[in-house]
């Protein structure tokens, strides 16, 4: 999944900001994406501890989380130092995308 090419990376970052006029939208934009195409719940492991991915929300800093549970324990993470599965969930390269165009 790494292994996209700049073009394809570029590719997708132009088809979540198409209509978005500024930075905000943008955000919404790689938000929907991420919703739409990344597939949860996956499974993933945090400072050694297995979490589950269950949803994705905007944090009130600005930017995309992962809300990672475990039992009753729930935690936000920024989508951006969320470690990925191997292999990676579906929908993963809008991740991808999204770190190659965040601020």
């Amino acid at each position: 999944m790494a292994g996209l090419s700049d073009a394809e990376l570029d590719a997708l970052v132009e088809q979540a900001t198409v209509d978005a006029y500024d930075e905000h939208e943008q955000l919404i934009g790689f938000h929907c994406m991420l919703e739409e195409h990344l597939a949860v719940p996956f499974l993933t492991s945090i400072l050694g501890v297995e979490v589950t991915v269950t949803q994705l929300d905007l944090s009130d800093g600005g930017g995309i989380v992962a809300i990672c549970t475990r039992g009753k324990h729930r935690q936000a993470i920024g989508i951006l130092d969320l470690p990925l599965p191997t292999p990676p969930p579906v929908g993963a390269e809008w991740i991808h995308a999204y770190r190659r165009w965040a601020p």
